[in-house]
């Protein structure tokens, strides 16, 4: 789910896209998704009731046993920087997202603090194979990672 109209663009074939605000009821049937992705965008809420809402909408569609994964950055570690962007309105941990998604009904699977690099917006382009290198060496995220990883499923 996107608002970006060039989404489809960056989509693999068999991705279902919605072109709409997640806030809104979503157009999908209730049980009928697998997997919930989102990556740098709940923070870009208006505020944790929003978060709650989207969190909400996210449980009701997925299918008994879905998955829903959310990355983002951790105000624990970028606290300064985090307000260099000035769409950023909601700060959020791993365990504030995991509070709000047991809150909406979810298990967590998975919560790491310190993931991601805070950000690969800087217009350079990596290799590929530098991320999956990154990706295989937890040992890195403790010193790069500013974002969080938070897995979660809704009970079968």
């Amino acid at each position: 789910m996107d608002l970006n109209p060039d989404v489809h663009k960056r989509t693999a074939r068999g991705v279902n896209v919605l072109l709409q605000d997640c806030s809104e009821p979503w157009p999908v049937e209730e049980g009928s998704l697998d997997v919930v992705f989102t990556s740098n965008f709940l923070e870009h809420l208006p505020n944790k009731p929003a978060v709650r809402t989207v969190l909400s909408h996210a449980y009701k569609s997925l299918k008994p046993g879905g998955r829903i994964i959310a990355m983002g950055p951790n105000i624990k570690y970028v606290p300064g920087a985090y307000w260099n962007f000035f769409d950023h309105y909601v700060e959020l941990t791993e365990l504030s997202l995991a509070e709000a998604l047991k809150s909406c009904g979810f298990d967590i699977e998975e919560m790491v603090g310190r993931f991601l690099p805070y950000t690969m917006s800087d217009g350079r382009q990596y290799p590929a194979w530098m991320l999956r290198l990154y990706l295989a060496t937890p040992a890195a995220w403790s010193i790069f990672g500013k974002q969080f990883l938070v897995v979660a499923q809704k009970p079968a």
